[in-house]
C-alpha cells in the first residue's frame, strides 16, 4: 500500500495528553500507527505518572507552559535526547479555570483570564519560538481552536476570545516564519468534542447533545476525525496550506436552518414559556 502521508519515520512532538479521550492522544496514536515517532510533553510529573501505563517506553517529557521559560527548558531537553529535528508539533493545550462555576463574561476575572490566555494561546508562541531552531524547514504545527469564532455560547465566557488570540497568533506565527523557513501553521476549528476537558465546562452535556443534532448527519462529530485531518495537516500532502483554520464540525456551522431544530424550539409549550 503506498504511504499517501508519508509520515514513516519522522519525528512529531504531541503536547496536551490528559487521558485516553484527549484530541492529543488520538493524534499521537494515529501518527504512531502511520510509523511516525512521537514524542510526548506533559503538563506535570503527576500527569506523566498517572499515564505511565499509556506512555510506557515512550519519549516524555514534563512542561507546564503557564510556568515561564517551561518552553525552553523542553526544547533543550528534547535535542539534548537526540529528537531534532521535529516534523512536526501539535499544541493541544487549554486551561479556564471555571472553579467557581459559570460567570456572565463582564464578570471575568483579570487572573482567570490572562491564566487562560498564557496557557491557551501564548504557549504556542513561546513553543514555536523554543523550537525554532529544531524544526525541520518544512516542519508542520498545528493546534487545536473551535469551529467558530463568531458564536457567544453562554457557558464558553472567556474562553471565546481567547481561542480567537490562538487563532490570530498562528496566522502572525506562520507569516513571522516564512522570512526563512517554510514551516507552516495551521488550527484545526473543531466542533464540540467528548472529551474530559470539554466535560468541566458547566453546562456542556445539553450543548454537546445540541451540537449533535446540528449536524447534518445527526450524529456527533468524532475525536478521531479530528485526529485525522490533524495527520494531514503534519503531512506532506499538506504543504499548500499555511495560516488556515480547517473547519471539521460535520456540517454544524452551516444547518441554522434545520427542520427538526426548528420543530423543537417552535414547539407550543417553547412559545407559551414566560
Amino acid at each position: 500500500m503506498t504511504d499517501f502521508l508519508q509520515l514513516t519515520g519522522k519525528t512529531f512532538l504531541v503536547l496536551g495528553v490528559a487521558n485516553r479521550k484527549s484530541v492529543a492522544w488520538f493524534v499521537a496514536k494515529s501518527l504512531e500507527e502511520q510509523g511516525a515517532r512521537v514524542i510526548y510533553g506533559i503538563r506535570s510529573e503527576a500527569r506523566k505518572q498517572a499515564l505511565g501505563t499509556q506512555l510506557a517506553g515512550k519519549s516524555v517529557f514534563v512542561c507546564d507552559v503557564e510556568q515561564e521559560g517551561a518552553a525552553e527548558r523542553l526544547a533543550a531537553e528534547v535535542a539534548a535526547a537526540g529528537h531534532a529535528p521535529l516534523h512536526g508539533l501539535v499544541h493541544s493545550i487549554a486551561f479556564a479555570n471555571y472553579s467557581e462555576g459559570f460567570q456572565p463574561f463582564h464578570a471575568t476575572k483579570r487572573k482567570d483570564f490572562l491564566q487562560a490566555t498564557a496557557v491557551s494561546a501564548f504557549s504556542l508562541v513561546e513553543l514555536a519560538h523554543a523550537f525554532k531552531p529544531h524544526f525541520a524547514r518544512d516542519a508542520s504545527v498545528v493546534t487545536i481552536g473551535i469551529s467558530s469564532l463568531l458564536v457567544t455560547p453562554d457557558n464558553y465566557g472567556y474562553m471565546g476570545p481567547i481561542k480567537a488570540a490562538l487563532e490570530s497568533a498562528t496566522r502572525f506565527l506562520a507569516k513571522s516564519f516564512s522570512t526563512d523557513s517554510e514551516v507552516r501553521f495551521n488550527v484545526i476549528g473543531s466542533g464540540p468534542l467528548k472529551t474530559s476537558a470539554s466535560a468541566g465546562i458547566p453546562g456542556y452535556l445539553e450543548s454537546y447533545l445540541y451540537a449533535e443534532k446540528m449536524t447534518f448527519r445527526k450524529r456527533a462529530l468524532g475525536t478521531a476525525e479530528v485526529a485525522n485531518v490533524a495527520l494531514f495537516l503534519l503531512s506532506e500532502r499538506s504543504s499548500g496550506v499555511t495560516g488556515t483554520t480547517l473547519v471539521v464540525d460535520a456540517g454544524l456551522g452551516l444547518n441554522y436552518f434545520d427542520q427538526e431544530i426548528i420543530r423543537l424550539a417552535m414547539r407550543p409549550e417553547a412559545k407559551n414559556r414566560g
